[in-house]
């Protein structure tokens, strides 16, 4: 494989991983803390939020469009401290575009957070992000009556327009997307009339759970459905942000590769949302449990055990458990390339727009490991070779996608030869401390 980006080489650990660590804070929470936050009334205190490029993004944002931002680094590498939100006055009209770096969360969020005011701001973002789909946002916002310039555009970037006379919606999404729920009901917050929503699939429900503790009711008349009436406003809250078990996911799957590892992971979310990685590699006969400990706000928190795993077996994910899992199928991906038969991840084509096409590029990583990967329509499917030692000099490209930076890299942390990744300093934008945290635990 000829990459012409830079590379790094990610050398085997010198011993299994053993011990207790914490992950950062969910990214996922700490962008809506942010956020709902700079829309409130009065000042909130935040802890734990996770400092990495994507939520530096959504701080950026909301600084420029109004907000008082003083968070400041703590000793485990968090943010604390406080944001003072625009609460009824609105957000400001921003001075210069709002640069989203390469957070499709940060850049959709603000859509449905500008949509309700008069206020005019152009959204942009790195290469990445200007390839990834935003019609599936700005189409139901469009209804609700904000406007978006080009007309005929469906990436960024995009120029919106808000107005302060929104109107409700009742809207069947076409996918299960935390994000595109999320931006229709923050526009609905401010809405005169009942916003609704229902999903085809369960995804994320962080907003759900969030909201109420800054004063906005929201209602969940049934399966995957979600509402709120409007005009309501936001007042201050203070948030703890627990650990982000889509980062969990990468030491527990290094833990089950890395033979004589047992970790335990302290301190993360255990939202029904976001443990199908854990209900996936259970299937897989993975040494894995969990257990809650707690609850952060409306969140379920606990502890992640993992341990090494000998005889991993295939498995079949349906369609409806995609959505609360699509971080996590390029390290599972992995995983199901040591197990026995073949694994399925059925209706998997979300994962084609991501940061970048992941569906393929588990299929080429896959390929550099002499492991058979393939799609069959929208599912991803990974014919295991349990037992087959990997090449030496293996050349992975993480295409400047955190989630998998950190897969490949997991190909050299829990092997016997070093591999090099191309672009491998993505993972500032989730996981910043990622290497420094692994090899912690094999010390």
């Amino acid at each position: 494989m000829l990459i012409s980006a830079p590379l790094t080489t990610i050398e085997p650990l010198g011993a299994p991983l053993v011990g207790t660590m914490r992950v950062p804070g969910d990214k996922s929470i700490s962008h809506r803390s942010v956020l709902f936050a700079a829309m409130a009334e009065g000042t909130s205190h935040l802890r734990g939020v996770l400092d990495s490029a994507d939520v530096r993004s959504s701080l950026g944002a909301v600084e420029a469009l109004g907000a008082q931002v003083d968070l400041q680094k703590q000793p485990d590498g968090s943010l604390a401290g406080t944001v003072t939100g625009w609460g009824q006055a609105g957000p400001r009209q921003p001075e210069a575009p709002l640069d989203c770096g390469n957070s499709g969360t940060t850049t959709r969020l603000l859509m449905g957070l500008l949509a309700p005011w008069d206020v005019e701001a152009t959204l942009v973002g790195d290469d990445s992000l200007s390839r990834r789909p935003m019609g599936r946002i700005t189409g139901p916002l469009a209804q609700m009556g904000a406007s978006f310039s080009p007309q005929d555009r469906t990436t960024l970037p995009l120029t919106l327009r808000g107005t302060t006379g929104l109107a409700p919606l009742r809207y069947e999404m076409p996918v299960a997307s935390a994000q595109l729920k999320t931006a229709i009901l923050l526009a609905g917050i401010f809405a005169r009339g009942t916003t609704w929503v229902r999903e085809p699939a369960p995804s994320r429900d962080h907003t759900e759970l969030l909201l109420p503790g800054f004063g906005v009711e929201v209602e969940r008349p049934g399966d995957c459905q979600a509402q709120v009436s409007g005009p309501q406003s936001l007042h201050a809250c203070d948030v703890d942000v627990p650990g982000d078990p889509s980062s969990a996911a990468f030491p527990a799957c290094a833990a089950v590769l890395r033979p004589g590892s047992r970790i335990t992971l302290e301190n993360v979310s255990l939202n029904g949302g976001r443990i199908g990685f854990l209900q996936v590699l259970k299937a897989m006969n993975a040494q894995v449990s969990w257990e809650q400990t707690g609850t952060c706000g409306h969140e379920v928190i606990g502890r992640v055990h993992a341990a090494y795993s000998s005889d991993l077996q295939a498995a079949t994910v349906e369609p409806c458990s995609i959505a609360g899992m699509v971080d996590e199928i390029p390290v599972l991906a992995l995983v199901a390339s040591h197990a026995r038969g073949v694994t399925r991840f059925c209706g998997a084509g979300e994962l084609r727009v991501k940061e970048t096409d992941r569906f393929q590029a588990v299929i080429d990583g896959l390929a550099v490991l002499g492991v058979c990967a393939w799609g069959e329509g929208d599912d991803l499917c990974i014919e295991g070779q349990p037992g087959q030692a990997p090449a030496q000099g293996l050349v992975f490209d993480s295409l400047d996608d955190h989630r998998l930076a950190m897969t490949w890299s997991l190909v050299g942390l829990t092997g016997t030869s070093p591999v090099q990744v191309a672009r491998f300093d993505a993972i500032r934008i989730s996981y910043p401390t990622f290497l420094e945290d692994i090899r912690s635990l094999a010390s």
